[in-house]
């Protein structure tokens, strides 16, 4: 199976992982001084994006759902002086509050997040379904391998929360979800950062949505798992945890039925957490995956415009 990489970075030395695919990547997608200059405000001026779309909190044309930028708008110069800009030190910026367009009739909550399009703004393959815009697990059957635009993948992204939620009901505060698989109806991953309002520091856990079945819940810094959803229980300050404006990266692999996510800081050891996947449905026929990343609030209980917030820096796919 060929390769294929999708690639937004900043130099280097800015991130906190690896950089070995950096130099082919950019020798592809880096813009042009020209390119560039269209617009400094623009995430764009400095990253590769159609490889992705993005919905962002407003509803410009009244439809009632968020707007959808497309890969080439998007590629091309698309920024929101509120939600989605070119931060001072070159990262880019994802902002959600509370109030808001959704999505769909079916979220509650707002996002501004990216969405992977493997087919970089050629429109002949459609968005949804197994082909030439998403990809499949290696355990998928053969026949979806050989439609889909990739098999297996792993995204990877240095990044810093800067702001989450502090009103609202207790379950809902400080929650933020910033990066998912995404298949057809459920999600194989959430990873969420969450920081309460008494804390300094921040925990990362992340759910599993199998098909069928409960989800499964998963800590990797920090206690704010299990029964989150429980008003009444006392979550306990990570004492190792994060904190708001603070850089760390992480990387999401799937590899047949096995996903493995790894929290790297800078100077600590990685956190990696592993989950088996066999029974979770995901390899069946007509399954198909894509990324998303940035931020996805996930409080609607709180004041209108609290918000959540953050910075990404990094954030490579392969496949």
């Amino acid at each position: 199976m060929t390769k294929t990489l999708t690639l937004i970075s900043l130099a280097c030395s800015l991130a906190l992982i690896g950089c070995a695919n950096t130099e082919t990547a950019s020798k592809k997608s880096t813009p042009s001084t020209a390119e560039a200059s269209f617009n400094k405000m623009a995430p764009s001026s400095k990253f590769d994006l159609l490889g992705w779309t993005i919905s962002v909190p407003v509803d410009s044309n009244g439809d009632g759902k968020s707007d959808q930028i497309k890969e080439k708008e998007l590629a091309s110069g698309y920024s929101d002086k509120n939600f989605f800009y070119l931060a001072e030190d070159g990262g880019m910026v994802f902002k959600a509050p509370i109030a808001g367009a959704k999505t769909s009739n079916n979220t509650t909550y707002t996002r501004s997040e990216l969405r992977e399009m493997m087919r970089r703004g050629d429109t002949q393959f459609k968005t949804k379904g197994v082909g030439g815009n998403n990809w499949v697990f290696s355990s998928a059957p053969e026949a979806d391998q050989k439609l889909a635009g990739g098999v297996d993948g792993t995204l990877e992204a240095t990044l810093k929360v800067d702001h989450v939620t502090t009103t609202g009901e207790n379950w809902q505060l400080g929650r933020v979800i910033i990066g998912q698989i995404h298949a057809n109806n459920d999600e194989p991953i959430r990873l969420y950062y969450r920081k309460l309002p008494q804390h300094q520091k921040g925990s990362i856990y992340f759910a599993h949505e199998p098909r069928v079945g409960e989800e499964i819940w998963i800590n990797m810094l920090g206690t704010s798992l299990p029964n989150y959803w429980n008003q009444n229980v006392t979550v306990t300050e990570p004492e190792d945890g994060i904190e708001l404006g603070e850089k760390f990266s992480y990387r999401i692999n799937v590899t047949g039925n096995t996903l493995t996510v790894t929290l790297m800081r800078a100077g600590k050891e990685d956190i990696i957490k592993t989950v088996d996947m066999s029974d979770s449905q995901f390899d069946e026929s007509g399954q198909y995956m894509y990324f998303k990343a940035g931020v996805y609030n996930q409080n609607k209980s709180g004041e209108p415009d609290d918000y959540v917030q953050a910075t990404f820096y990094d954030l490579v796919v392969t496949h």
